[in-house]
């Protein structure tokens, strides 16, 4: 394309996925400008950081027929189930978006199947894959956020209820690809070629990180589901279910604790499989601190967090394998194959920064001193953002500095649970409610 602009003194093109009129140009580009406006008018009083992020959360939410979903990273990921679960109360309900996120709840609530959620939607209509056990624990994380941020509980116990209860239903008498309660009231999940946790790399046929059994977040989750469905069943008068989830979670508690405490490192093992304890110090077992109901007592948390700190914490995110362990690599380069391999072995993941925060300021408070931590955490992230994708947050970072960016340059999670971090935990910010907007 070719203007001549000693003909005139500006020239514009448009670049869309569908027909534009180009005689509308300048008034597409006034809709654009109004429509960011409006996203940052939900922070009026943030930091440059809150606004950034807000606006970057506004890229990910897109519409799945009637309904909406979210695109879990640019420029290669769709819609995945974990990515989107994770990703939801950053993505909409910190930003004032309560419709679009139950939008979502409803377009995955409708994809339901032997109580799991899709952990991804192929393209061309085909059939959704279900290869996933956290992505529907972490659906009953995003039903309690919409509730903390709305107090819809018409709009659960209509919708969303009657599906939470056959997912906890199905996981007791057994779902797909093993997912199970077992005797002990943990969950246990995995058959062999099949990686259902999100550390799920394969690197020719093999899986590099294997976590079948009880992976630790996996428990954590679970537990928090539990919490979060007895808390339900009280609020809708189901006497029965409500004494059945407090006896499940407090078994599950219980079990965990006896299980998955490593008195040699002072932390977590990272999977329970029979006799077998892995030992690995990775940053699964930050979700035992950082969810709501959490099953460690606060003596125990406060260690789990200085093991974090000192093995994995980095400027941009916690390391998914402790640098003193024979298997970590500490650079994200190479080909697909390279890449692959260290994907869980050392690279640095940036979405593990918010729940990181949360753990922090759960174990050692939220007042001044302790959210000006957070704070300075969250600064380090204002140099990246016009690093790799223009005023967007990348998938992983190297495990060594100086921790170089790689993956996607714009990934959903990382965006939201910096933002969601930020919001509900350092600066206390409420959105102010808007429309949602087009996707």
């Amino acid at each position: 394309m070719k203007f001549d602009l000693g003909s005139r003194s500006r020239a514009a093109t448009i670049a869309s996925t569908e027909r534009r009129d180009i005689n509308r140009v300048f008034d597409y580009r006034r809709a654009e400008i109004d429509s960011r406006e409006a996203i940052l008018a939900v922070f009026p009083e943030a930091n440059e950081l809150v606004r950034t992020l807000a606006a970057a959360a506004d890229q990910y939410v897109v519409a799945r027929g009637d309904q909406k979903t979210v695109i879990a990273g640019y420029h290669w990921f769709g819609d995945w189930g974990r990515d989107t679960m994770i990703a939801l109360p950053g993505l909409t309900l910190v930003t004032g978006r309560d419709d679009e996120a139950k939008s979502v709840l409803l377009a995955f609530a409708q994809h339901v199947d032997r109580g799991t959620l899709p952990n991804r939607f192929p393209d061309a209509g085909e059939e959704p894959e279900y290869n996933t056990v956290d992505a529907t624990l972490w659906y009953f994380e995003a039903v309690r956020a919409l509730l903390q941020y709305t107090g819809d509980y018409d709009f659960v116990q209509t919708n969303l209820y009657p599906e939470l209860t056959e997912i906890i239903d199905w996981h007791e008498r057994g779902a797909r690809y093993g997912i199970r309660v077992d005797e002990d009231g943990l969950l246990h999940s995995g058959e062999p070629g099949v990686q259902l946790t999100w550390m799920d790399a394969r690197v020719d046929g093999r899986e590099v990180t294997p976590r079948t059994g009880k992976a630790v977040e996996i428990q954590a989750l679970w537990h928090n589901a539990l919490c979060v469905i007895e808390h339900l069943a009280d609020k809708f008068g189901d006497g029965e279910g409500e004494k059945r989830y407090n006896r499940m979670a407090a078994r599950a508690k219980q079990s965990f604790n006896e299980l998955f405490w490593n008195e040699a490192t002072g932390c977590l093992f990272d999977v329970v499989e029979g006799d077998v304890r892995d030992g690995s110090i990775r940053s699964n077992q930050i979700l035992a601190v950082s969810l709501p109901h959490t099953m460690l007592s606060r003596e125990k948390a406060d260690q789990v967090m200085a093991v974090v700190d000192r093995d994995l914490l980095t400027p941009y995110g916690l390391r998914s394998l402790s640098p003193n362990d024979s298997q970590y690599c500490g650079r994200y380069e190479g080909g697909p194959s390279k890449r692959d391999g260290v994907y869980h072995q050392s690279t640095v993941w940036a979405w593990l920064m918010g729940p990181f925060i949360t753990a922090y300021l759960k174990v050692n408070g939220t007042g001044k001193k302790g959210r000006e931590q957070a704070a300075r955490w969250l600064d380090a992230f204002y140099g990246h953002l016009n690093d790799a994708g223009l005023g967007q947050v990348s998938e992983v970072f190297d495990g060594d500095g100086p921790h170089h960016p790689g993956g996607c340059i714009a990934q959903a999670w990382s965006v939201a649970e910096l933002l969601r971090a930020a919001a509900e935990d350092v600066y206390i910010l409420k959105p102010t409610k808007r429309k949602a907007t087009a996707a």
